[in-house]
């Protein structure tokens, strides 16, 4: 079967849900209420805040209120990769210091482990497996970029990240023509459902009110106004992701770029004797337009890339369905990673948003003179970003509140990022466009001239798109 078989499923929310089977819907809001703290949007950010809050102060009226359903975005769509990027590092050393972006960088290493220990405290069957993650290099420019990359990473203060050549590569994963790969262990695999559901139970089970189906139109200071009511409350939190530009006078704020994904059919004993990857690690590639995979627990791939970048006006898409066209492309990636793999089927489709600044740096911010706060612009690194964000939230209302001092995550360099907003249409959407338009043909163009020099052509995108 090719990944054209009508034995797909499209859109459909994601794979993850197909799994699990969708939640029961939670009740919406029943008119004006109050709270101490109201965060809007059930996705990572929202719950992981609303969790550590009680946690913090079992006292506090904790209200999250969601459009659709706890998980309905990104945190239910993604790849499943809980690891130790963050978007914007380099960004914050120029900014603040190379100390300051190591100090990050440490953080969000110890991010990966919190999840893990959460989890497992709380409960939560999430799939998770510990097997690091791992990037490889197929084309010399991208074994270039490859060694760069570790290199880089090694001065951030990941000692224990490991480069190897190709042979240690196809050891651990037989990806075809791989030249070289570099490996951290601060990664893990999870099922990003399972991890969302639990989740929401987990702040319910500390007394945390979750709104489903209560779409917040406007945040004010104090307000967070719905068609069935307006939440009071002293503190205000955004946690929208890729859905911020739904929000009154939040147009421009984070542009949502689209990531698609597809999972393949399970694949028998004999298919994995031909690929390996029993170690389970989260893998990735040094192209421009990158792809990201995991080995899921039930034994498919679940493998993610661009398609659509973005769709013009900031809209987002219907319940994850996805172009053709882009199915196939991703299914054109998995078999040049895994050329036995060819007669494979794809049994689901999927997309979803994420949130990308201007400047393309993740950032979690309180203003203390309204008591509105956001996080968010995790340009797809959100599976960990998030937690770190949610416990930064936290000591910064502790802080503004009188409850806490100062801690080692207000003092992050990411706290208080101001930038500026995208351009308006349709130079937004001509610009983003172009600009993977011009990152693929740059990965063809590495594919056939075998320069290690990466593509001037990624070079020049890199800057239209204010990466560098």
């Amino acid at each position: 079967m090719s990944s054209a078989g009508s034995g797909t499923v499209n859109g459909g929310i994601s794979f993850w849900y197909a799994d699990d089977g969708l939640p029961e819907p939670r009740e919406p809001l029943g008119g004006d209420a109050t709270a101490d703290v109201v965060i809007v949007g059930g996705g990572y950010t929202g719950l992981w805040t609303a969790y550590y809050l009680k946690k913090a102060a079992p006292f506090l009226r904790v209200t999250v209120l969601e459009q659709k359903f706890c998980g309905y975005g990104a945190s239910g769509r993604n790849g499943g990769w809980l690891y130790n990027g963050i978007a914007g590092r380099d960004r914050y050393a120029k900014l603040h210091g190379h100390e300051a972006a190591v100090r990050l960088q440490k953080a969000m290493n110890e991010t990966v482990d919190e999840v893990v220990r959460v989890a497992a405290e709380e409960g939560i069957e999430a799939d998770v497996h510990q097997g690091g993650v791992l990037e490889v290099a197929y084309t010399p420019a991208q074994l270039a970029r490859l060694k760069a990359f570790h290199e880089h990473e090694l001065s951030y203060g990941e000692k224990d990240r490991e480069l190897y050549g190709a042979r240690e590569t196809v050891e651990r994963v037989r990806v075809a023509d791989a030249v070289g790969s570099t490996w951290t262990p601060h990664g893990a695999r999870l099922h990003p459902v399972k991890l969302i559901k639990g989740l929401a139970a987990a702040a319910e089970a500390l007394g945390v009110t979750i709104h489903e189906k209560t779409p917040v139109t406007e945040i004010r200071p104090k307000h967070a106004v719905t068609p069935y009511g307006t939440v009071r409350a002293p503190y205000v939190l955004r946690c929208t992701e890729g859905f911020t530009a739904s929000l009154k006078g939040q147009k421009r704020t984070w542009l949502p770029m689209n990531s698609s994904m597809i999972a393949t059919e399970r694949l028998t004993p004999e298919q994995w004797a031909t690929i390996g990857w029993e170690g389970r690690e989260t893998l990735g590639d040094m192209a421009h337009a990158y792809m990201y995979a995991q080995r899921t627990a039930d034994d498919r791939i679940a493998l993610g890339g661009r398609g659509v970048p973005y769709r013009f006006g900031s809209r987002t898409d219907n319940d994850g369905r996805t172009q053709q066209a882009t199915i196939d492309d991703l299914h054109e990636i998995l078999v040049r990673f895994f050329p036995s793999l060819a007669g494979v089927g794809v049994a689901h489709a999927w997309s979803g948003v994420l949130g990308v600044p201007r400047d393309w740096c993740a950032t979690v911010t309180l203003d203390r003179s309204t008591g509105l706060g956001w996080a968010g612009g995790y340009v797809g690194s959100g599976v960990a970003t998030t937690n770190l964000a949610a416990r930064t939230l936290r000591d910064l209302i502790q802080q503004d509140s009188g409850q806490a001092g100062p801690t080692d995550l207000t003092a992050l360099p990411w706290v208080d990022h101001k930038v500026r907003k995208w351009e308006p249409e349709p130079f937004r959407w001509l610009g983003v466009q172009g600009m993977y338009a011009t990152y693929r043909t740059a990965d063809r163009r590495e594919l056939t001239t075998h320069s290690a020099q990466s593509s001037r052509l990624a070079r020049m995108a890199d800057r239209v798109a204010g990466r560098h």
